[in-house]
């Protein structure tokens, strides 16, 4: 089946939610670990969050978000640009899988990973929902337009990157 945008994409099983006659959908249904590879990548918003740096204290474990990106991210698409190879390049990049996403405690309130895990069901502006791969954009969720990468800061300086806007609670609701 093709994804919205005209894509052909892996999750051949994709369709929109509400569509009369169609079952449920695959994260209404499967847990994470029984979801195959297509429906598993699919649950990626392209929101960029997950490619921010963070900066965790080491005495109290709190984790501060910065609005710095990977070297990696492109900073509009909000997608990476070396995808397949991106632990090659980046040796730290954390691989989401069904056993990272249920220890990370940093995933975005926003994120489709952490709703399922929750048990919590998609936001009207994630593309499985709204089969628009630029809602997530419209709704102010992404990273778009709003980084710096990591090869534009010293080290040292990450702490004046911190910014709260990736734990925004609105989940892009009207405000």
């Amino acid at each position: 089946m093709t994804k919205p945008g005209g894509d052909s994409g892996p999750a051949g099983d994709w369709h929109r939610e509400g569509q009369q006659g169609a079952e449920p959908p695959f994260w209404k249904t499967k847990t994470l670990e029984e979801m195959n590879q297509g429906e598993w990548e699919s649950l990626c918003d392209g929101c960029g969050l997950c490619c921010l740096n963070k900066l965790e204290d080491w005495e109290t474990g709190e984790i501060a978000w910065t609005e710095i990106h990977c070297t990696l991210l492109d900073g509009e698409s909000c997608r990476c640009r070396d995808y397949p190879n991106r632990q090659e390049t980046v040796p730290d990049c954390i691989q989401l899988t069904p056993e990272a996403v249920r220890t990370l405690a940093w995933l975005p309130p926003s994120c489709g990973y952490r709703k399922v895990r929750d048990g919590e069901d998609l936001s009207w502006w994630h593309p499985l929902v709204s089969g628009d791969p630029d809602t997530v954009h419209q709704a102010g969720i992404s990273a778009r337009g709003r980084t710096v990468s990591e090869d534009e800061v010293d080290l040292d300086d990450f702490e004046d990157y911190v910014v709260d806007w990736p734990l925004d609670p609105s989940d892009g609701k009207e405000k």
